[in-house]
Order: structure tokens, then C-alpha cells, then sequence
């Protein structure tokens, strides 16, 4: 049971998720973090922190919060391919093209 201040953070995961639709990836990022030092292996929020960085163009905490998530799910072409986009946006291209190649070995789009 919760304690009186603990944060339930499956509630602010899906708070964040409504800043994300609402286009307010800033406001989303500030509570991703939260959740992602809660829950430090939860791909989902690590997924979604990461998108919240990109989309507010925190590149550089985008690409750590990939790699993070790469780390733990190697498999994720998803992952793969938005790391290898962070990357190119950071005029980084020799580093993404392995990450474009391996997401398209997994079928990403």
C-alpha cells in the first residue's frame, strides 16, 4: 500500500503519457524522470522519456535515455531506429547508421 507521499508511478506514467498527446514533451520529460528513477528498468517509460526528449529536442539526454533502453532490450527496433534518428540530428551520421541497419534487420519503420 502506498505510503501518504509516495508516488504511485504508473499514475504519473500515464499523466506524462497526456502531456505527450497534448504535444507538452517538456512537461512530460519533468515527470518521465521521476518514474525512470523509480523504475529504472521499465522500458516503456524509458521509451516514452526518450520520446519526450526528442520531441522537446533534449538530444543529448534523448540519446542516453536510447541507449539505456537498448541496453536492456536489444531487440527493440524501435529503439534502434529512433536512437540512430537522435544521432543523425546531432550530425552524427557514421554513428547512426548501425542502429538503422539493425532496426531495419528488425522490421522498424
Amino acid at each position: 500500500m502506498n505510503q501518504p507521499n509516495e508516488v504511485d508511478l504508473h499514475s504519473e506514467f500515464l499523466r506524462a503519457d497526456l502531456f505527450l498527446a497534448m504535444g507538452q514533451p517538456t512537461e512530460a520529460a519533468r515527470i518521465l524522470e521521476a518514474v525512470v528513477e523509480g523504475e529504472p528498468t521499465n522500458e516503456a517509460a524509458l521509451e516514452a522519456l526518450a520520446r519526450a526528449y526528442f520531441g522537446s529536442a533534449q538530444l543529448t539526454r534523448a540519446e542516453d535515455a536510447l541507449i539505456r533502453l537498448v541496453q536492456l532490450a536489444p531487440a527493440n527496433g524501435w529503439a534502434r531506429r529512433a536512437l540512430a534518428r537522435t544521432l543523425e540530428r546531432q550530425s552524427r551520421h557514421d554513428e547512426a547508421a548501425p542502429h538503422h541497419r539493425m532496426a531495419d534487420a528488425l522490421g522498424a519503420r
